[in-house]
Parts: structure tokens; C-alpha cells; sequence
């Protein structure tokens, strides 16, 4: 399974190799998602202060958050969807913010790289539908989640 990501660190704080695990993490839950080859995501790591401006502009929530996603495949209203043959699927973007994600790392005692795959893992999975609304939604996401960092070999 090869999806199509394109990264951007803004923070310049990742290693190659870190980024390089997070590519292998989203293709391996591309796959056991069943998504096709060549489908297209953003994943890009950005500081609190950015991921704030971000929260506050289009969730009205003036704080940092940890992970944001935007799916492409959700129409607004009055939006056309796109028509198309051939033209891979574009899933959206997920943005990261680092410095969160090293807060909680520490503070749920697991390593940096258990929490930003988490973090990508949970935006990837917003962008294919799944949700946590509400506890029935949560708890499937969730477990989704779980099931994939683990057999990945990303566990607490």
C-alpha cells in the first residue's frame, strides 16, 4: 500500500527517520482501512502557537489542540462533488502540533513517537469518517486506533 503524503515540518523539530515512521504507520492503516493505492493525504507538523490560529479560525476554540483534520471528501454545503476517472482520492489534511505532542507523551508516560503516531493515526482515521461525537462512534474509533498502533508495534 503507497499512499501519496506529503509532510511539511514547520516546526524543523523531526528527524527524517521520525517522519519516515509516521509514512509507514498512515500506508499500514491506509491498508488495513482498505484505501487505495495512490490516495492522497497532507500531514503537517506545526508549533501550539500555529495550531491555535488554526483551532481558533475554524472550530472557534481560541487554545492549541493536539491534532486537527480536514477532509476533503466531506462536501459543505451548497459544494459540488468532484467527477473524475482515473483521479486518485483525496483524503485531506491533518496538522499535528509537535509541542503537544510531546506534552502528552510525557504525561501519559509512553514515548514521543507512541503519541505523534497516535495523533496521525487519529487524524487519518477523521478523514475516512470515523468520528467520536458520541460514546458509540468514540468507542469504535478508539478501538480502531488502539487495534492498529498495536499491531503496528506503537503500544503504551
Amino acid at each position: 500500500m503507497n499512499l501519496s503524503i506529503d509532510f511539511l515540518d514547520e516546526t524543523n523539530e523531526l528527524q527524517d527517520n521520525d517522519i519516515a515512521k509516521i509514512q509507514e504507520l498512515i500506508n499500514f492503516a491506509a491498508s488495513k482501512e482498505s484505501v487505495e493505492p495512490e490516495s492522497e493525504v497532507s500531514i503537517t507538523f506545526v508549533t501550539n502557537e500555529r495550531i491555535r490560529e488554526i483551532n481558533r479560525e475554524y472550530r472557534g476554540k481560541d487554545r492549541p489542540t493536539d491534532v486537527i483534520s480536514f477532509a476533503m471528501e466531506e462536501l459543505g454545503e451548497g459544494e459540488i462533488e468532484p467527477i473524475g476517472a482515473d483521479m486518485p482520492r483525496v483524503l485531506g489534511d491533518i496538522i499535528i502540533s509537535v509541542a503537544k505532542a510531546k506534552e502528552q507523551a510525557e504525561e501519559f508516560g509512553h514515548s514521543f513517537m507512541r503519541e505523534l503516531g497516535f495523533l496521525a493515526v487519529h487524524g487519518f482515521l477523521h478523514l475516512l469518517g470515523y468520528d467520536h461525537e458520541n460514546p458509540e462512534d468514540e468507542k469504535k474509533m478508539y478501538s480502531r486506533q488502539k487495534d492498529i498502533l498495536d499491531e503496528f508495534g506503537l503500544t503504551r
